[in-house]
């Protein structure tokens, strides 16, 4: 199945870089840095459909992108660092920042060598709900039941649907259907027991996914590393905007407790699940100072320029992922002429 959006996306930045525009924008668009997000680092076999295959990038990938990086100048920073170089630019070199949602066991097994090679700092950002098992990577979970299933049943908007799973097109487009019901009409709370039945009736073990993530002792682990900070991904990585002010404020301030009682250390650092604009906006970045975190990140698309001094809670990403999985993509998304294009002209990218 081919994503028009993302092949128009694909084909702008091959125009952009071919062009010669990208590496003529990059002085004058490429701000102070970047800070890049990543999920899965893995070399293992993706999944049959790959329905989530766009949340892992390679070891080897990741590698060529700090290689790259490391040629064109980049000073690779942790994210105190990156606030400091924000509120007070230095001449000179551009930073990178890498950061890591969710708390993978590969971002520990594979991903860390890969860092210590190139003296890379990053920042792993843990719920601690997928952590302990009381909320589910419920997005993989899906892909594993449409995989196996032929028919999958959801009560949805008071109705019983049944979507059709018996050809790999139909898996693809009941997934894509699946996926917004869960996102827009099951409750951010009723969302892990709703997969839960659908796993139990297609005869899944919800455990693989679960599996996927560190545990405390882990993450405990790799927080002692000189490369590694931990932060905060709300307790159960719901949908803050779907949840009421006082709902939100408690995912995101508990989830600093609950880190600093297992690691040691309270973390100042947090990234909004989803990230996009209808998981996160004002009112959540308002919620973010609240809570005490020095920094928030999103997964807008957009570098990092000096007016991000006064959104410091609304900070922009460039993603690493199974997507754009290609060292030019990598370049011409540093260039800066990728930013305005994905934000309707803005090079400034808040919410």
């Amino acid at each position: 199945m081919i994503d028009r959006n993302e092949a128009l996306r694909k084909l702008a930045m091959n125009m952009a870089r071919y062009s010669g525009i990208a590496p003529l924008a990059k002085p004058l668009m490429g701000g102070l840095g970047a800070i890049l997000m990543l999920h899965h680092v893995s070399d293992s076999a993706p999944k049959p459909l790959g329905l989530n295959a766009h949340l892992t990038i390679t070891p080897g990938f990741l590698d060529e992108v700090l290689t790259l990086m490391k040629g064109m100048g980049y000073t690779f920073v942790d994210m105190d660092e990156a606030l400091a170089r924000i509120r007070k630019p230095p001449s000179g070199s551009r930073f990178a920042t890498i950061t890591a949602d969710d708390g993978y066991r590969d971002n520990l097994v594979e991903a860390l060598p890969v860092l210590e090679r190139h003296a890379a700092p990053i920042t792993v950002y843990v719920a601690p709900g997928l952590v302990e098992g009381v909320a589910d990577v419920w997005w993989e979970l899906l892909e594993d039941i449409v995989t196996e299933a032929d028919t999958v049943r959801l009560d949805c908007n008071g109705a019983s649907v049944e979507f059709d799973c018996r050809t790999e097109a139909a898996k693809r487009d009941s997934f894509c259907r699946i996926m917004k019901c869960l996102s827009e009409d099951i409750s951010e709370e009723d969302q892990r027991d709703v997969v839960r039945g659908m796993a139990r009736e297609a005869g899944i073990d919800a455990k693989p996914g679960r599996n996927n993530v560190m545990s405390w002792k882990e993450i405990s682990r790799i927080a002692r590393h000189p490369l590694v900070t931990i932060g905060a991904h709300t307790v159960h990585h719901f949908n803050l905007k779907r949840l009421s002010e006082h709902q939100a404020l408690s995912e995101m301030a508990d989830a600093a407790v609950r880190i600093a009682d297992a690691t040691g250390e309270q973390p100042r650092h947090m990234a909004f699940p989803y990230g996009f604009p209808s998981a996160v906006g004002r009112r959540e970045v308002e919620l973010a100072r609240k809570a005490g975190f020095a920094s928030a990140v999103t997964t807008r698309h957009g570098l990092i320029r000096p007016g991000h001094a006064r959104h410091l809670r609304a900070l922009p990403r460039i993603s690493l992922n199974g997507r754009y999985q290609n060292i030019g993509y990598v370049q011409t998304m540093l260039s800066g002429v990728t930013t305005p294009l994905a934000n309707a002209g803005r090079q400034l990218v808040t919410v």
